[in-house]
């Protein structure tokens, strides 16, 4: 670690085996853990918590104050997890009173310039494209894949297994297992080529998709749709786990694509 042209504070916690690159800036109440590797010009400020085997690229800065005129000084942190790669001049903002931290998880792919914002939770292996922005509060659920240049509104869910197409604006809250593309953002499928990779089958895959046509096909509103998912489906985890999250939505979830909407 020994490194004569880095920064790093002495009440910093680093372990043993992390490496450091020339203009590297740590400041104080940090943590990281063995074996991150911290790209030169990285700043890292109070109240990170950095995993095992992470990767910082060039430029990035790590828990900075929220951009919330709110934000008062608390003592709040950003903790990410384990083998964590976070590309070139990625911004991840500290956490406001709201919540106390802003959470990134393990095995997560966050491409250059992403900006993860104040209070938001991103699940484990999940991959924020290029230039992909989140406003304050959003959480996204394991596995899900976001497109670059995408700008999620603040207290947005999105869903485990999902896909969003590059570009998008999400507004509302987007369905596990499904894929979201146009503008507005619809409901254009189920996410089956992930959930194949992800050991998925056929028949699973068959369940969700024929789940989502109550919702976004059968011309039932939402509330009719689950109405019926449960007295006319099985219950299976896929299936509650779909119910319990339009339930909890409270931004709504996206809609289907119909042909009264721009192309």
């Amino acid at each position: 670690m020994n490194q004569p042209l880095a920064y790093v504070h002495p009440q910093a916690k680093l372990a043993k085996n992390v490496v450091i690159e020339p203009f590297v800036n740590i400041e104080r109440n940090v943590e990281i853990g063995d074996g991150t590797w911290i790209g030169s010009n990285v700043t890292i400020m109070e109240g990170a918590r950095i995993g095992k085997y992470c990767k910082i690229f060039p430029g990035a800065v790590i828990a900075a104050i929220p951009q919330d005129l709110k934000y008062d000084n608390e003592d709040t942190i950003v903790r990410i997890g384990n083998n964590t790669t976070i590309r070139e001049f990625v911004t991840v903002n500290r956490g406001t009173k709201a919540s106390w931290e802003t959470v990134v998880g393990d095995n997560c792919l966050l491409m250059a310039y992403v900006h993860i914002a104040h209070d938001c939770i991103v699940g484990n292996n999940c991959i924020l494209g290029n230039a992909t922005n989140l406003a304050g509060h959003i959480k996204i659920d394991d596995w899900a894949i976001v497109g670059g240049m995408t700008a999620v509104h603040q207290f947005v869910t999105i869903g485990s297994h999902t896909m969003i197409s590059g570009g998008s604006l999400v507004r509302k809250d987007v369905p596990p297992y499904t894929k979201a593309a146009r503008e507005p953002l619809a409901y254009v499928g189920i996410n089956s080529i992930g959930l194949r990779r992800r050991g998925f089958t056929s028949e699973k895959i068959n369940e969700i998709q024929d789940l989502y046509r109550y919702i976004y096909v059968k011309g039932l509103n939402v509330s009719q749709a689950c109405d019926m998912i449960e007295r006319e489906m099985p219950a299976t985890p896929e299936r509650d786990e779909i119910l319990s999250f339009i339930g909890n939505s409270s931004r709504g979830v996206m809609k289907g694509y119909t042909r009264g909407q721009q192309p």
